[in-house]
């Protein structure tokens, strides 16, 4: 089917040329530097009705699609109304070890799989049914995200066609690997329809002690909470010492400077904090504004989160859906709650949206101080904490003092101060400027608590390569 007309999401209007972006130095500077604007407004020429077939339930184990051994099935809902859009099969260790006695054979026996990409349609819409983020998003940008990424590892060794799926399942089938996939049982929908085409299983977290124990597997790639991570790597070690990747939890600091230009600034750290419902792992929910700008910044920030649109994630113009599920909307409200409690000043936000479904309005907190839970943990969701800050050394020591170092965000005209905080800042990934900017070709990884390794890129291929030394005698060498 063919797929709406919809106008670019996220379209990013350059106000000047990349190339530019530094050539005026200092505060004082009169020419307007190149900066990112991010528009989640999206106009269309007809309702957003994409066709979906629910068709994949089960798990795929050696081509064909089965029932769980034990005939088990969970509930996977519709976080917009609550209600339930079908049952899954849920995977225990008897499955897994279906699954990595398939794959081993497939790669001890078989041909790599090669395909092309297609059914963009369907996976873009079976990604907003089941995570709720407005479809707009998931048709214009990360189905596409995926695509591009798929095909830069193609340019290595293979081609064949979701967002966090193709990090890890491209590098590792470009690399002749067989996969088992594991989703996580919020959002098995899209990666089970993927799974069709991939010939891959996914599904429950009974499967992930499992797959994490199993002899048989050769590598392990996860990402997900900081917690799980830690009981993944320790299952790892104590089966076959099987090499992890990590990819975990993140508190992001957003560092506005002094000579930033307020308005646009704001507009970045809405953008860096409340896409996707704030439901990203290098979201940056620490909004670290200098002492100067502070109360300007803050207003403007309120009447930002104010106009943000919430609403059914299938409707035009929608910039944020509901939370992927009750547990997660609950805790989110816990922490504003603590927020509130702790001396935060609650400027806008904490009202549920609607009569049903996990919709949370966008929140934000000023006067929040750093042993605050709010400015601590990774609260995963649309709860901004803005902070001032008096010069970059205090800024740096701040930022830093979280658990977590997968991304960081910097605002300002002066390319010592980008270099300064860029430099400063224990993180996997700084954007200057801009921010969730992705290419196939740049690593994203963290460090500390945030995980270790790196995806996409050389870096991603070695996850899933082994290093093997042949010295064999000769007769006659060259070098004799």
């Amino acid at each position: 089917m063919a797929a709406p007309k919809i106008s670019s999401l996220l379209s990013r209007s350059v106000t000047s040329s990349s190339s530019a972006l530094f050539s005026s130095i200092g505060r004082n500077s009169s020419r307007r530097r190149g900066i990112f604007r991010y528009s989640t407004a999206a106009a269309v020429e007809e309702p957003i009705n994409p066709s979906v077939n629910l068709s994949y339930t089960q798990h795929l184990i050696n081509g064909q699609f089965v029932d769980a051994a034990s005939g088990k099935t969970f509930e996977t809902l519709d976080p917009g109304t609550g209600n339930v859009i079908a049952n899954v099969a849920e995977g225990d260790a008897e499955d897994v070890n279906r699954a990595v006695l398939a794959a081993r054979k497939a790669f001890d026996e078989g041909p790599c799989p090669r395909m092309t990409p297609y059914h963009n349609d369907e996976i873009a819409a079976l990604e907003t049914w089941d995570n709720g983020k407005p479809y707009e998003q998931a048709a214009k940008v990360e189905v596409p995200l995926m695509i591009r990424l798929m095909r830069y590892h193609a340019d290595y060794f293979l081609e064949f066609p979701t967002s966090n799926v193709s990090w890890k399942v491209g590098p590792a089938l470009a690399c002749g690997n067989g996969i088992v996939l594991k989703t996580a049982e919020q959002t098995p929908l899209s990666a089970l329809y993927l799974s069709k085409l991939l010939h891959e299983v996914v599904h429950e977290s009974n499967s992930s002690t499992a797959l994490a124990s199993h002899m048989d597997m050769d590598k392990l790639a996860f990402t997900g909470s900081t917690v799980t991570g830690n009981s993944v790597l320790q299952l790892a070690a104590r089966s076959n010492l099987k090499p992890v990747t990590l990819e975990l939890g993140g508190k992001s600091p957003f560092i506005v400077c002094e000579d930033a230009n307020v308005d646009e600034a704001v507009e970045l750290a809405h953008f860096a904090l409340f896409f996707n419902q704030g439901q990203c792992c290098a979201a940056c929910s620490r909004t670290f504004v200098h002492e100067s700008i502070y109360d300007e910044f803050v207003e403007k920030a309120k009447t930002r989160a104010l106009r943000r649109t919430v609403g059914d994630p299938f409707k035009a113009g929608i910039e944020q859906g509901p939370q992927i599920d009750s547990d997660q909307f609950e805790k989110i409200l816990r922490y504003i709650r603590s927020g509130v409690e702790n001396g935060g000043t609650l400027e806008t936000g904490v009202e549920i949206f609607g009569n049903e479904g996990f919709f949370i309005k966008p929140t934000v907190f000023s006067n929040v101080q750093d042993g605050m839970l709010i400015a601590q943990d990774e609260i995963f969701g649309p709860v901004q904490s803005i902070l001032k800050f008096k010069d970059l050394d205090e800024v740096i020591r701040r930022a830093n003092a979280a658990s977590y170092g997968l991304a960081a965000g910097v605002f300002t005209q002066n390319l010592d101060t980008a270099n300064t905080l860029t430099r400063g800042l224990r993180v996997g990934t700084g954007w200057v400027n801009c921010f969730d900017v992705f290419d196939a070709a740049i690593p994203f990884g963290g460090y500390t608590m945030s995980g270790h390794g790196r995806e996409k890129v050389i870096y991603s291929l070695q996850n899933y390569l082994q290093v093997k030394a042949v010295i064999a005698s000769l007769k006659n060498p060259a070098w004799l």
